[in-house]
């Protein structure tokens, strides 16, 4: 099994969007809970073969994410020895939606970053729930689609950089529920967009608890075969 690391990361969802999404709001603040997996090892090599770049969801601590743990975990049996390192895109993940384009902000920096430090390695970029909304600006796709027009938007990456990004893969999307999956965007046939059943982020289902469940059901296995076709 290869390597895999942890690396450390280096306002503009607007006030509409909680009325827009009305009481589930931009996404429901999952539980937080400790993640588990492949331990960070300094002395990994500086350019991994693989990278994932995650946002995690609101209310989560810093890092990936209890979502981003099990795509990494997933993800890593599936690379044939090849090493896979993880960045956690800095963010706050608070209910003040406003600052969620600074997690589009830093993930553009720090694409940018590893294309001129680490040329070969693969990016992955991935999000859950307000970090898929991450994603989304990435992707050049408002969020929350016309309910609040270009109101939540961010630069999207960079053309220059669009080529280091071979896969891309979002849990409990909003910009889902309003017709703009990821698989419709710049990353198109690179992306995969999974939406729960019953989710009302991504859809219109009302089952709140759908939106909290993305590690332990079947999406980070089959996200991480995905990306592993694509790798």
């Amino acid at each position: 099994m290869g390597r895999m690391t942890q690396r450390q990361p280096h306002r503009r969802l607007g006030l509409a969007a909680a009325s827009a999404l009305s009481a589930a709001a931009l996404l429901i603040a999952p539980a937080v809970t400790p993640t588990t997996g492949i331990m960070a090892s300094a002395s990994a090599d500086p350019c991994p073969d693989v990278e994932l770049v995650f946002a995690r969801g609101t209310s989560e601590p810093a890092g990936i994410g209890r979502v981003g743990q099990a795509l990494a975990d997933n993800l890593q049996g599936q690379l044939g020895g090849r090493s896979l390192s993880t960045y956690g895109v800095n963010y706050p993940a608070t209910y003040d939606f406003l600052a969620a384009a600074d997690g589009a902000a830093d993930a553009t920096n720090h694409i940018a970053a590893m294309a001129a430090q680490c040329p070969s390695t693969r990016i992955v970029l991935g999000g859950y729930s307000q970090g898929a909304a991450v994603v989304d600006m990435l992707a050049g796709i408002p969020p929350l689609g016309n309910k609040v027009g270009e109101i939540g938007s961010a630069p999207p990456l960079p053309a220059s950089l669009t080529g280091n990004v071979a896969a891309a893969a979002v849990f409990g999307n909003p910009a889902t529920k309003f017709g703009n999956p990821l698989t419709a965007s710049m990353f198109g046939g690179r992306s995969i967009d999974l939406c729960s059943d019953g989710d009302p982020i991504c859809s219109d289902g009302r089952n709140p608890f759908a939106h909290t469940r993305y590690e332990s059901g079947p999406f980070p296995g089959q996200a991480a075969g995905f990306i592993a076709n694509l790798v």
